[in-house]
């Protein structure tokens, strides 16, 4: 069986980005289509079918009107299954009727629906997405079928796309976040309580809320990620937020072991991060709304804030209790999401649409 394998575009790696790495293991020899990549953030595979489109690679958000172009332009006519992944284009691709193309949805477009007030600020940009939510709207219905990763998202593809779609959770690496906070895992130079945030520095992940918080409460906030709000939330975090930029992938669970707990200020569509946050045994403070709410019981696993506000992220942190928290509660609940699961789900859904 022939497959292939769909991205929307790869020039950053994040919470997202492992799902590809895993749907590389499950399908190693297949081949990969994308928009434009960055190659140090796609060493999963060597087998890359890329545009050429100039400049999009640098600017690629000055061209939002050639991704469906991009993405039609391949031909899958060989191939006996194709799965895209992805949040935009990719599930627009044209398959023949012989071929079986599953979606694996990481939400319906943001800047098309459900965010599209804060995306789209300029007046050229709304005009364009006009036509582009016209687009997007035939592209929902090319899948076979689709699959979402959260019930969050699963009600999103029924209001925007009016489909029907199965939840299969994102796969996290529990076993590699079980480290626990032992004095030799200590880490020099940080206070003994922290509460930490791992998340791309960018404006929708909403860390200013975070940042303010921790300056109001005195608590201290570890900020482990990059990005282009970096510059920006330095200068407004006081003495007690501590900025670490880029952690190695192997150095990173001894930050879950240590903290107290781990924070979520935006609306998620899963939250990878708050499972490796789990797996650590670790309870997530978080806004209560999204993917949050398939991962966190509030009282039990963590505490989900009613109002994603400075000020209640700033009272659950001068509450917190970490006594009232089970570390073993939650990293069974983290379980349940384990690369393994992921696995044996994903296979036996390919061999039900596959017979």
């Amino acid at each position: 069986m022939r497959v292939a394998l769909v991205y929307d575009r790869l020039n950053k790696v994040g919470g997202a980005e492992s799902v590809l790495i895993e749907f590389s293991k499950l399908f190693p020899h297949a081949d990969w289509y994308t928009s434009f990549w960055d190659p140090s953030s796609a060493t999963f595979s060597s087998s890359w079918h890329v545009h050429s489109f100039p400049y999009l690679h640098q600017h690629h958000e000055w061209f939002p009107w050639v991704m469906p172009f991009i993405f039609e332009s391949y031909d899958f006519s060989s191939y006996d299954l194709v799965i895209s992944i992805g949040s935009a284009e990719a599930k627009g691709i044209i398959t023949r009727p012989g071929t079986f193309h599953l979606h694996y949805c990481l939400t319906p477009t943001r800047y098309l629906y459900s965010h599209a007030r804060e995306y789209l600020s300029n007046p050229l940009y709304r005009f364009i997405a006009h036509f582009l939510r016209r687009w997007d709207l035939v592209a929902s219905t090319r899948p076979d079928e689709m699959i979402a990763i959260s019930t969050h998202v699963k009600n999103r593809i029924k209001k925007y796309y009016k489909r029907n779609s199965l939840v299969i959770f994102p796969p996290v690496d529990t076993k590699r976040f079980s480290l626990t906070g032992t004095r030799e895992n200590r880490i020099t130079g940080l206070p003994n309580d922290y509460f930490l945030v791992v998340s791309r520095l960018v404006p929708y992940k909403k860390i200013e809320i975070l940042v303010q918080a921790a300056n109001l409460s005195g608590k201290s906030l570890v900020i482990i990620g990059e990005g282009s709000e970096q510059a920006r939330l330095q200068r407004l975090a006081g003495p007690t937020v501590h900025f670490l930029g880029h952690v190695d992938d192997q150095d990173l669970p001894r930050y879950y072991a240590n903290c107290l707990a781990y924070l979520q200020a935006n609306e998620e569509d899963f939250g990878i991060a708050m499972c490796e946050a789990q797996s650590a045994g670790k309870p997530v403070i978080a806004y209560g709304q999204g993917g949050v709410t398939d991962i966190i019981k509030h009282g039990i696993t963590g505490i989900l804030v009613e109002l994603g506000t400075v000020a209640g992220f700033k009272r659950a942190m001068m509450e917190f209790d970490p006594t009232a928290f089970s570390s073993s509660v939650c990293r069974n609940n983290a379980a349940r999401f384990d690369q393994a699961i992921w696995k044996k789900t994903m296979q036996q859904k390919l061999q039900q649409v596959c017979r």
